[in-house]
């Protein structure tokens, strides 16, 4: 099956960048000349994605305002809000109504790798997991967390769970990019907030379903504190995203 959907987690404060982000929401920061989200929404339509869905909560009428329905940006753009805030697993269930029943992207809204998006979900295909982690080398463990792969490249452990795993393993970080089969929802609750790597992945991992990791050395940039969004905004200036 063709993937043409996909989420981008937008509903974040984003304390760590205010006071930029008291008036501005994380992913409209200027990066390179242009808000962040385009980026990413060019990412996703350049991979295949025709439907996106954005979910929203501090300042998210500023991003339903600049996005609209998406028909500039190549995508057609529907809206998940919440309220209170439901963290990135409660977001994803939150969206059901939208994205249920096709396999979908969900990428952060505040990171960007520089990989054909097609390769990765052609990956997702073959592989036939209910999920599969874009991963990278872990250059700062203590900051992005660990995410484990055996030998055959499926996911053991993330974050450390489930902690009895007793085939060796390889650590890598997790840079915010993944994709899903529909039947992820069931292992989610409803209307209640958690993060999708501390909750969901666990259960899936324990329940022993199949998740993969897709290991790419590919350039990645974040803009979740001021240093970061420095060095994104000086490296996509220099050398834009050819995706």
């Amino acid at each position: 099956m063709t993937i043409r959907r996909a989420m981008v987690l937008a509903a974040g404060r984003g304390t760590r960048l205010a006071p930029i982000t008291d008036t501005i929401p994380k992913p409209l920061v200027p990066v390179a000349g242009r808000p962040f989200l385009e980026w990413i929404l060019a990412f996703l339509r350049a991979g295949g994605i025709t439907d996106v869905v954005v979910n929203l909560h501090h300042l998210g009428h500023r991003i339903a305002e600049h996005v609209g329905d998406g028909a500039r940006f190549g995508v057609r753009v529907a809206y998940s809000w919440e309220d209170p805030i439901l963290d990135t697993g409660g977001g994803i269930k939150r969206a059901e109504p939208l994205l249920a029943g096709e396999p979908f992207v969900v990428v952060n809204g505040d990171s960007l790798l520089e990989i054909p998006l097609s390769e990765l979900l052609a990956f997702h295909r073959e592989r036939g997991g209910v999920i599969t982690m874009a991963l990278r080398e872990n250059p700062d463990p203590a900051r992005y967390g660990i995410v484990d792969l055996d030998r055959t490249g499926r996911v053991r452990r993330v974050l450390g769970r489930p902690a009895d795993v007793d085939v060796p393993l390889r650590p890598f970080m997790f840079p915010g990019l993944h994709v899903f089969e529909p039947g992820i929802f069931a292992w989610m609750d409803a209307d209640t907030p958690f993060s999708v790597t501390r909750v969901t992945y666990p259960r899936v991992l324990a329940a022993g379903q199949a998740v993969f990791g897709w290991v790419t050395a590919a350039r990645w940039i974040n803009i979740d504190t001021p240093d970061a969004l420095a060095a994104a905004d000086a490296e996509l200036s220099a050398a834009p995203f050819r995706i």
